[in-house]
């Protein structure tokens, strides 16, 4: 048996429910084991589906799973809490842990009976968060009130939060799960959920400054009379894009060496500096972000590369950059900017594509006539705690989702997760007109090689 004691090693209610469990009457009834049929009836698991009972206690709720077909993982923080019955048929599947601590495994289903009301009102949403990060969907069974073995025996309430399912609900939704189905009764509340969303659930590719902002930037940059990205004829010559993603270090050889044969080199954003400190000169730079601090993306200026940048930036992004090799591209503009583009160019050509720089990027290279692409750093997710290839401050804080796509699992922040999504859409759109090798072995490689939808949470 596998005891991983120093995760619970600064638990002080380990040592008092490690007593209980020496009561002969505590371990009377399971609750695990009279709710797993509920549980099945709800999540409607497929046999050999992983499932981790959390805070498991005697571990008849998980050896009643394990007899319905389930791949089980018992996890409780007194390492003498199981049946002898479930330590002989399932003890190489216990681990000791603490739900206050992050965990270090992800099944599909996560099964919670008569654990949560243990938990500090203190603690609640850190357990709620560990469950749910560890397991897609959450079956949880809680008592609303209090306790009376705990008192009875001198050893003090063992229920520390009793609340309705209301409070429950309101606890989950601060953490951004979803409830498929809730009951309650007399006593005690069910809970069927998921934290694991869809990608359009997390993010629509809203733009992340004010409307009015966006307006003002985007008809000032108009009006300084800039030159406009203009359609050209289809040409042969590759282009090796850099999209900033962290296996991009894992190929400066191979990008170097396409550079050298004559490709065109694409930057994107902070790969535009990545490029220049090895001594890469990139042919174009592209930048769509329209926030002030991003005016960094075009600095320095080098006059070998030709600066394609959307018309909703920050003047400051724009600021010295020479107008003979600097272009306006337009992504998604009002009424009254596309009059006024007429108005001073005399034809508006409109960018489609999706809410980040790399998806209309693609759209906008098409248009200037590249059609063969060879992509690095294009992963839509993260390498260990590497969001790209090269720091990036300001998405060191982002929320972290795990998702599953075609039998893996990536770690994606919801940015990442949109891209993926309307990656699908334009390559729908413009599939037939490019031919793109995607490198690494990120998310974004794995569904071009497998077909792979990204997991619904169903």
């Amino acid at each position: 048996m596998d005891e991983r004691l120093t995760t619970v090693a600064g638990n002080p209610e380990r040592e008092r429910y490690e007593r209980m469990w020496g009561i002969p009457e505590y371990r009377a009834i399971s609750p695990g084991e009279q709710l797993a049929t509920i549980f099945l009836m709800q999540a409607k698991p497929k046999k050999g589906a992983e499932v981790t009972d959390f805070g498991c206690g005697t571990g008849r709720g998980g050896l009643a799973l394990h007899r319905a077909g389930l791949n089980v993982r018992l996890t409780d923080f007194a390492s003498n809490c199981l049946d002898p019955e479930v330590r002989e048929a399932l003890g190489d599947k216990f681990e000791v842990a603490d739900l206050t601590q992050p965990l270090s495994w992800h099944s599909e289903y996560g099964y919670c009976c008569d654990v949560l009301e243990h938990i500090s009102t203190a603690d609640v949403r850190t357990v709620l968060g560990n469950i749910l990060a560890t397991a897609q969907h959450c079956f949880f069974a809680i008592s609303t009130v209090p306790d009376h073995f705990g008192p009875a025996t001198g050893s003090g309430a063992l229920h520390l939060t009793v609340q309705p399912l209301s409070w429950w609900r309101e606890q989950l939704s601060a953490l951004g799960a979803l409830v498929h189905w809730a009951q309650e009764e007399e006593s005690y509340c069910w809970i069927y959920c998921t934290a694991w969303k869809d990608v359009k659930d997390l993010i629509d590719g809203r733009i992340n400054i004010s409307p009015e902002m966006l307006e003002e930037q985007v008809l000032t940059n108009i009006r300084a009379g800039w030159q406009m990205a203009q359609p050209h004829l289809q040409q042969e010559r590759e282009v090796v894009m850099l999209a900033g993603g962290p296996s991009m270090n894992d190929f400066i050889d191979d990008i170097r060496k396409h550079r050298e044969s004559g490709a065109a080199l694409v930057t994107m954003n902070g790969s535009y500096h990545w490029a220049l400190e090895r001594g890469l000169t990139p042919s174009m730079q592209i930048v769509l972000d329209a926030r002030q601090f991003n005016c960094r993306f075009t600095k320095p200026v080098n006059d070998q590369t030709k600066y394609l940048i959307a018309s909703q930036v920050h003047p400051d992004t724009l600021a010295g950059l020479p107008h003979d090799n600097t272009y306006l591209f337009h992504s998604g503009i009002s009424e009254t900017a596309q009059e006024l583009v007429r108005e001073k160019y005399g034809i508006f050509h409109p960018v489609p594509g999706g809410s980040t720089v790399m998806l209309r990027a693609l759209p906008l290279l098409l248009i200037l006539g590249f059609s063969k692409f060879r992509v690095y750093g294009f992963d839509s997710c993260l390498a260990g705690d590497r969001h790209h290839a090269y720091a990036q401050t300001e998405n060191d804080s982002e929320v972290v989702l795990p998702v599953r796509c075609g039998g893996r699992l990536f770690y994606c922040a919801p940015w990442m997760l949109a891209q993926a999504s309307e990656f699908r859409e334009v390559v729908g759109l413009f599939g037939d007109h490019l031919q793109m090798e995607v490198t690494g072995d990120g998310l974004i490689r794995h569904m071009l090689e497998t077909g792979a939808q990204l997991a619904s949470g169903a």
